[in-house]
């Protein structure tokens, strides 16, 4: 247990208990936002997407000048949380309950030593576009941060960089016809299998920091039945960018007119905000770290690997976790001892 009542492993492992999948975040935020009340911070809800689901602000009597901040959602499946071998298990185990846990046990103790100029801030939709980050933005005139510190598991390293993300659908067209008579018709699914194919082999843009931009065909979908000449067919791709998301869809221009290439979602390459004294890392990932500049410079940092995130053996080690707690605090101080 922390030293001041806070118990960042049992708090993890409530958190994970509770199932968050992006879009299902509702039950989180009521039960994170009564357990803050409960310890005398002031919390706004703002709705997201709806009533049910909410970016949470919890701050002091003291308007922050550094926020700690994460997410509330995970990627499915839901898995419960246990303790195994010194590693704590489960879905959000290291993204991110795990992390938001130390960020509370952070900002308790510093309270407890009468430190209250720090808050938090806790979004949804992380997972799946930033919704919850993008509209936290309106919540910034209720602060005055000069330093927003977010949890990614970055092997509890601050990250220097982080990738961005392109997402992408190529569509191919057709024309429908009996299987028997494939004179008659033209094949979507072909064309954007050669489309795919043609890919493989366009040179992508590169970084000296990041290296090069690599890609998923997440999604695949098309055709009508068996024995019918496919007339539509759609990939949806996720470039993980090293610069502008343009310099990536100008490279497809090398793909010609056999797919129509549609913008789905991006986000931009970060650069953070790093502290001497602290290791850094770049990281080829993405988070909502664009789109909290409203709140002051952007750091990112967290116990635990992305490597293990979004898998069915998501965990975080106990005691890497419970040093993060150390670690935050002293971000923290060192932060507002330089905004002093």
């Amino acid at each position: 247990m922390d030293q001041v009542g806070v118990d960042p492993i049992g708090l993890a492992r409530q958190l994970i208990d509770i199932d968050s999948t992006t879009g299902r975040e509702g039950d989180v935020c009521r039960w994170l936002a009564a357990w803050l009340r409960a310890r005398h911070y002031t919390v706004v809800e703002q709705p997201v997407s709806g009533s049910d689901r909410a970016n949470l602000l919890a701050t002091t009597d003291v308007l922050p000048s550094v926020l700690l901040s994460t997410h509330l959602d995970c990627v499915p499946p839901f898995s419960a949380s246990r303790e195994e071998d010194g590693f704590l298990v489960g879905r959000g185990s290291c993204d991110a309950k795990g992390i938001l846990a130390a960020q509370v046990a952070a900002c308790e103790r510093l309270r407890a030593g009468g430190e209250r100029r720090v808050g938090l801030l806790f979004v949804v939709g992380e997972e799946r576009g930033s919704d919850g980050a993008t509209l936290a933005a309106a919540l910034a005139g209720r602060v005055r941060s000069r330093f927003i510190i977010n949890g990614e598991p970055t092997d509890s390293c601050l990250a220097a960089a982080t990738r961005g993300v392109w997402r992408a659908s190529l569509r191919a067209r057709g024309r429908a016809a009996h299987s028997a008579y494939p004179e008659l018709g033209d094949s979507a699914i072909d064309r954007l299998i050669d489309a795919l194919v043609s890919l493989r082999r366009i040179a992508l843009p590169e970084d000296p920091v990041l290296g090069r931009t690599h890609y998923v065909v997440g999604l695949i979908s098309g055709g009508i039945a068996p024995n019918v000449i496919p007339p539509n067919a759609e990939a949806e791709i996720t470039f993980r960018t090293v610069g502008p998301a343009g310099d990536v869809r100008a490279a497809l221009a090398a793909l010609g007119t056999g797919v129509e290439v549609e913008h789905v979602l991006e986000v931009p390459v970060e650069h953070l905000h790093t502290v001497p004294g602290f290791p850094t890392r770049v990281f080829p990932f993405t988070t909502d770290a664009p789109f909290l500049h409203p709140f002051g410079k952007v750091l990112l940092f967290g116990p635990g690997s992305a490597r293990v995130a979004h898998t069915d053996d998501e965990r975080v080690e106990i005691a890497e976790l419970i040093r993060a707690v150390d670690t935050y605090e002293r971000l923290v101080k060192t932060l507002l001892a330089s905004a002093d």
